[in-house]
């Protein structure tokens, strides 16, 4: 965005506001006043009239005024996070020293320090999640040092992700994918971590929007048409509960909402099932109101359970041991006298409050002490991960970080009864981690409830666990593939690279003396040229093949003596002939050249790419009508994935410069591998009708087809060639229709 270069008056205040500017500030007034315990009018009205003169004359892609996105991100942190006025005023602020004349110096003397340092840090950790930055690791740790210093600052950039996700349909579709990537790898676990669930879930159900519509859209219109029968069958489960709660006094409120779209997309890709066999498609829940206590919402346990059988083990008390992000409801899952499965969460205002807004609720009562404790472990956990050795891989170290930010928790004891939460699939070695370093480092052995176990067993929900440890460090390498917290693996990992420097200078000392002893030099440069000409990396990894005495140091010694004879090792080889471009000039070359190819730098799929060849990639079998985007590949062709390939999400993340966006063409004379899943009754004929529906009704060649049987029921996967996505939809909706069959959908 070009910087809006612009002047104003000491006194902000002084200056009218047209007509719909007026009306702007004052929307987001009573929204800060409605949402915020205090509110500076004057100091916000400031900030506004600045942000507005500031960013004066500048529009965004959409071709709205830029001001009105500071503006929505203003009322998010108002209306949607809660924080204060002063936070309201940073992220009306928070690109103006960034995008425009406006500086940090100028921001402190008009708003004060803490304004400053919160814009401050907002534009620093701008490029945090830029993931192509090979100091991405560092850039983290900026993120996390802000986090430390005042969440406040990742709390406003929540707020601009947020609103930049509700409007990024105004951007090109590449560069919708590459933010959706973003915001999917690092916001949505970030803000599950900060226990803002209801921000979360709208990063993963808009990401999912952008990364597969068609799903996306699919899932939606299922929930709109079951809307009427879905709040129906609420009212009629909560009709007693609700009768009794008010006969023994409890003031409360019910809430019957479906899960978020991307969630059930989830569970029908991890349960193999289509959308009608997804029963718990909403939760329930009730919200006791003040004076209410934790007790009381037992008591609304008992009388629910009273009524309709709970399923014990979906029973989960976060009341007495709260999540690390100070989430509390007590959870069960109950079967109606139909045999439905229905969530119901009990829980306080407060308890709410902080299961929508997590650390943002927290920071607000830390204010008066009340709930600092939750916060403070949060800092605690943020320092923990600063203070261990950085990996010396960027990608690992942001891969545990995700890791520790998403996963579920369980709870284990010291001997003591002291209290560890831990990521789920911990071991005894990240416990003895999580402890202390040194006692990670030096465990031998562990016992778990009394009994000695394995330190690689995986602990469970109230396992006490005793870590039996030596005098010396007992680090073993293997360790690597059984620990989950980034404690644990960064100190693996520092040991494992230490190991390896040192079996790396054992090679060397074994070269160095044949070196000696064949009485000749080698320069490190010539050294380097060989170990590459032996496809090593570097000599430091010849070096270790050589002490792990996997690589023989005689054949090491033949090619420097016929090096050293020669006075080249066949360079010839390794130039570039005449007039043949390097490969970094190919790669530039073919990309812009791929990048010119079709209307609006799209490619079109019809088989007539000029100068461009391309494949469908067999990781996702894309098929006209799904959702694609292309990958420029190393050997210069372009791969055609569907948008929610994992592979591709990948790709976006590590080398987003060789993404283009591609279209399918109108008429495609081509036949594409498509698969279903037919699931019914395991009847005599049963496959004979199947085969004949596709090749008699629709006239579909089949490819293969994979049949199981057990306990009466059949399951098949069918794999056709179909034209496209309408054509796959035509065969899933005229195989529901063969008798016995309960449910069929795209195979993923």
């Amino acid at each position: 965005m070009a910087e809006a270069k612009t002047t104003y008056p000491e006194d902000l205040g002084d200056i009218p506001l047209p007509e719909p500017q007026q009306r702007d500030l004052e929307q987001l007034l009573e929204v800060c006043h409605d949402h915020l315990d205090s509110v500076d009018d004057d100091l916000v009205t400031r900030a506004f009239t600045l942000c507005y003169i500031s960013h004066e004359g500048v529009k965004r892609a959409s071709g709205e005024p830029y001001y009105f996105h500071p503006v929505a991100v203003a009322k998010i942190v108002a209306l949607e996070i809660n924080i204060d006025d002063v936070s309201v005023t940073a992220a009306l602020l928070h690109d103006t020293v960034e995008d425009t004349s406006v500086t940090l110096e100028d921001i402190e003397k008009q708003f004060g320090e803490t304004v400053a340092h919160l814009i401050d840090g907002v534009t620093k950790i701008s490029g945090v999640f830029k993931s192509r930055d090979t100091k991405q690791a560092e850039t983290f740790m900026k993120l996390l040092l802000s986090m430390a210093e005042d969440i406040r600052v990742v709390l406003i950039k929540f707020a601009d992700r947020l609103h930049n996700m509700r409007t990024i349909q105004h951007l090109p579709r590449e560069k919708q994918l590459q933010i959706a990537t973003e915001t999917i790898e690092l916001y949505a676990p970030l803000a599950h971590r900060f226990g803002l669930f209801n921000i979360k879930s709208e990063f993963e159900d808009l990401c999912f929007k952008v990364i597969d519509p068609n799903s996306y859209k699919f899932i939606a219109r299922k929930l709109r048409e079951k809307k009427d029968s879905r709040e129906q069958f609420i009212e009629e489960f909560m009709q007693p509960i609700r009768e009794e709660l008010e006969d023994q006094g409890f003031k409360f409120e019910i809430k019957g909402r479906p899960k978020h779209i991307n969630s059930i997309f989830r569970k029908m890709q991890r349960q193999q099932k289509p959308f009608e066999e997804i029963y718990d498609l909403f939760a329930i829940r009730i919200i006791l109101e003040d004076p209410h206590t934790k007790e009381d919402c037992w008591r609304v346990y008992s009388i629910i359970t009273d009524w309709y059988t709970p399923i014990p083990k979906r029973f989960r008390d976060f009341i007495s041991v709260p999540k690390a992000n100070g989430y509390q409801s007590l959870h069960t899952t109950v079967i109606t006298k139909k045999g439905r499965k229905v969530e119901v969460q009990i829980r306080t205002r407060k308890m709410d409050e902080i299961a929508e807004r997590g650390l943002a609720a927290h920071w607000k009562y830390k204010e008066g002490k009340e709930g600092s404790e939750t916060l403070d472990k949060f800092v605690t956990w943020v320092r923990d991960v600063l203070e261990n050795p950085r990996p010396d891989a960027a990608t690992e170290f942001v891969k545990d970080f995700q890791l520790n930010l998403y996963q579920d928790e369980i709870y284990a004891f010291t001997p003591d009864g002291e209290l560890r939460t831990l990521p789920q699939g911990a071991t005894p070695i990240d416990f003895a981690f999580d402890i202390h370093s040194e006692i990670g480092e030096r465990a031998m052995a562990a016992k778990i409830n009394g009994k000695m176990a394995p330190l690689r067993q995986k602990l469970e929900i109230g396992d006490q666990v005793e870590i039996i440890t030596g005098n010396k460090i007992n680090l073993n390498p293997d360790w690597i593939n059984d620990v989950v917290t980034h404690k644990a693996k960064s100190r693996i990992r520092q040991f494992i690279k230490q190991k390896e420097r040192q079996t790396a200078e054992e090679g060397k000392e074994l070269w160095e003396k044949q070196a000696e002893k064949g009485k000749f030099e080698i320069s490190e440069q010539d050294l380097t040229r060989i170990a590459q000409k032996l496809k090593f990396d570097s000599t430091q990894d010849l070096f270790y093949e050589i002490g792990m005495g996997t690589f023989d140091v005689q054949k090491l010694f033949k090619m420097v003596k016929q090096f050293t004879s020669k006075g080249r090792i066949d360079e010839e080889e390794e130039q570039p002939k005449s007039g043949q471009l390097t490969e970094e000039e190919i790669q530039e070359t073919y990309i812009d050249a791929a990048r010119s190819i079709g209307d609006s730098k799209a490619l079109v799929i019809n088989g007539e790419l000029t100068n461009v060849k391309y494949s469908y990639a067999n990781c996702c079998s894309p098929i006209p009508g799904d959702d694609v985007i292309g990958y420029i590949s190393r050997t210069g062709d372009v791969k055609i994935h569907r948008s929610n390939c994992k592979n591709i999400r990948h790709l976006i993340q590590t080398d987003g410069e060789r993404i283009v966006d591609v279209a399918w063409a109108k008429n495609i004379d081509t036949r594409f591998l498509g698969a279903v899943r037919v699931i019914g009754e395991d009847r005599v004929g049963m496959i004979n009708d199947l085969t004949d529906v596709l090749s008699k009704s629709l006239q579909t060649n089949m490819k293969s087809i994979n049949v199981n049987s057990d306990s009466g029921m059949f399951e098949g996967i069918l794999t056709v060639y179909v034209e496209d996505i309408e054509h796959l939809d035509r065969i899933i909706n005229r195989l529901q229709k063969v008798e016995g069959v309960k449910s069929v959908f795209r195979y993923e």
